[in-house]
């Protein structure tokens, strides 16, 4: 019941009326009952202390019959001033020995056996003048004497003024706590109201923000603490609405890039449970990686081999661990690091595919290991034709000396092909090489290549054929690039051609791409070597190809001008001895570029 806050404010209100008219009526009665007991003793005491009042008691007249009578007769005609209404104050007079009652005021001749200390004291021969708080009486009492006789004159009060004024009193607070506590209870009502409802009304906003509705504003018109309370509130609703979408659009970020990212991300806790992994971390490892399933892989099954948990959980940011693995032929290259969130800690590790990277450094070290090889032939031939020359200066008959200085330059000029051909792949991998994309007929170039090729190809003896659909296109390209890709797989298929070999040429369209053929009855090359016959350096008859002068670097040029103008350069696969070279190209180039 008094959970309620409108109930507490009600208590609270009604305990402080009722404490605060206990309190004023504490005082009033104790102030009433003090005022006549100082308003008493300081009437008595100014009278008894007249001297002219004194004098009339003491003095005697001649032939006074009683003594007491004339003692009442002086006091009547005090009693105003000292208060006697026959009633509630009354005077005795007191025969000074034995206390008896010779004379009084009202109908009661007796002031009763019950003596008080003042009457006592006053029948001692001492004056009486002590105040008893406690006592339902008051009075005073003082000895005198009178025509040789003594006398005690006593005065008392029975305090029914100061009681009946008491229960006035009492009975006046009553009937003001009455109205008191009701006013105060509807004020506390009207009270409670003017400060719950507001309360209750960010109760409700505070309600709606945990339920996560942060669009209602709470409407309170005061401008008093509760107003400013409200305007605080909906200004930390609509802040907590603004980091909410904050953090909501960090984590979309976040988990976008895991769920794109090419790295294998896997996140684990302390103890080694799944908490977050991204498709890149399955693929890469081969397996599902569920969270939150007890069943499920857990540190230890994943990497326990790389790194023991405890260990990576003991590094500080930025220390991490390294590790390898190799999974399906593939080389991955793990980082395992800690993270602390909040008290909460966990382990993270992060994988890295490098098997293209270190099959690319592989290829650049045998690239390098081919280059140094392709240079040092026709260097060591150089040198040891150029000391033969210099030892036997003289006394080499002129013929040979001819020989050797041919020999001297065919390798030189090896070497230069080597270097140009070397530029010109470097100039494509820095993409500085840029392509005189023009409209031609590609007919025309296939024609142009054949002339060029068909005396060379006599020489050896072979048998050259063209085949060229009619009405080819005008395509868009780098001409001088396209013929120069043109003669080399024709040249190639001359060279390694035996002798009285026969050589195909067709050309045609399929489309929006143009193609050309090369075909040969030559040596061919083996299905393991056909995937490696694009790479720098790459020969399947290493003795062979130096025999025909070729640098082995005429394909994979070859490769790179067809790649920059979006067409393909194959092997075709068939039956049979010899091989076919297959170039497709778009008719409107990589780019649509001016006619």
């Amino acid at each position: 019941m008094f959970r309620s806050l409108h109930m507490k404010l009600v208590l609270i209100m009604t305990l402080l009326i009722v404490s605060l008219m206990t309190v004023v009526g504490a005082f009033l009665i104790n102030s009433v009952v003090g005022f006549y007991l100082r308003d008493f003793y300081e009437r008595m005491e100014e009278v008894i202390t007249d001297e002219a009042f004194l004098r009339d008691l003491q003095s005697s007249t001649d032939g006074e019959e009683s003594g007491a009578q004339m003692i009442a007769q002086i006091l009547d005609s005090y009693n105003g001033v000292l208060g006697v209404d026959g009633r509630n104050r009354n005077y005795y007079v007191l025969e000074g020995q034995t206390g008896q009652c010779l004379a009084s005021s009202g109908p009661q001749n007796d002031p009763g056996t019950n003596y008080s200390n003042n009457l006592l004291a006053a029948l001692n021969g001492k004056e009486g003048f002590q105040s008893d708080a406690s006592a339902s009486y008051m009075d005073v009492a003082f000895p005198i004497q009178r025509g040789g006789e003594d006398y005690v004159i006593y005065i008392r009060d029975n305090r029914q003024t100061a009681s009946a004024l008491n229960s006035a009193i009492i009975d006046l607070i009553v009937k003001a706590l009455f109205f008191g506590l009701v006013i105060s209870i509807l004020l506390s009502f009207l009270l409670s109201k003017t400060m719950i409802i507001p309360i209750e009304r960010l109760t409700e906003g505070a309600e709606r923000v945990a339920e996560g509705d942060f669009s209602h504003k709470i409407q309170v018109a005061s401008r008093d603490e509760i107003g400013i309370l409200t305007g605080t509130f909906n200004a930390m609703a609509r802040q907590l609405q603004e980091t909410l979408a904050e953090v909501e659009n960090e984590r979309s970020k976040l988990d976008t890039l895991f769920l794109h990212m090419t790295d294998g991300v896997v996140a684990f806790s302390t103890t080694g449970a799944v908490i977050h992994a991204n498709p890149a971390a399955e693929r890469m490892l081969g397996r599902s990686i569920p969270v939150g399933e007890e069943d499920g892989p857990d540190y230890g099954s994943l990497f326990g081999d790389v790194a023991p948990l405890s260990k990576v959980l003991d590094l500080e940011q930025p220390d991490y661990l390294e590790g390898d693995r190799n999974v399906g032929g593939r080389s991955l290259e793990l980082l395992l690091a800690s993270f602390s969130r909040e008290g909460q800690g966990g382990a993270l590790v992060v994988i890295h595919d490098v098997t293209e990277q270190r099959k690319t450094e592989e290829l650049r070290r045998e690239f390098v290991a081919n280059v140094s090889h392709e240079l040092r032939t026709p260097l060591t031939n150089i040198r040891s034709y150029a000391e033969t020359l210099v030892d036997s200066a003289g006394t080499i008959p002129p013929q040979m000396e001819k020989n050797f200085l041919e020999v001297i330059l065919s390798e030189s000029d090896r070497m230069t092909h080597i270097v140009q051909d070397l530029l010109t792949l470097s100039r494509f991998d820095s993409g500085h090489s840029q392509l005189n994309l023009k409209r031609f007929p590609f007919g025309q170039s296939v024609s142009e290549v054949y002339n060029a090729v068909r005396m060379e190809a006599q020489r050896h003896g072979h048998t050259v054929t063209l085949d060229m659909e009619e009405n080819l296109p005008q395509i868009v390209a780098d001409r001088e690039r396209i013929v120069q890709v043109m003669m080399n797989v024709v040249s190639n298929s001359i060279k390694y051609t035996p002798d009285g070999g026969r050589i195909d040429i067709r050309a045609g369209r399929s489309g929006e791409r143009v193609w050309m053929e090369v075909s040969d009855n030559g040596i061919g090359i083996p299905a393991e070597d056909r995937p490696r016959i694009f790479e720098r350096f790459y020969r399947v008859d290493k003795a062979r190809s130096r025999e025909s002068g070729g640098t082995g670097l005429g394909l994979s040029i070859a490769k790179e001008i067809i790649d920059q103008h979006g067409g393909v350069i194959r092997l075709v696969d068939r039956s049979g001895p010899g091989l076919t070279v297959r170039i497709e190209l778009l008719v409107e180039g990589p780019v649509h570029g001016p006619a």
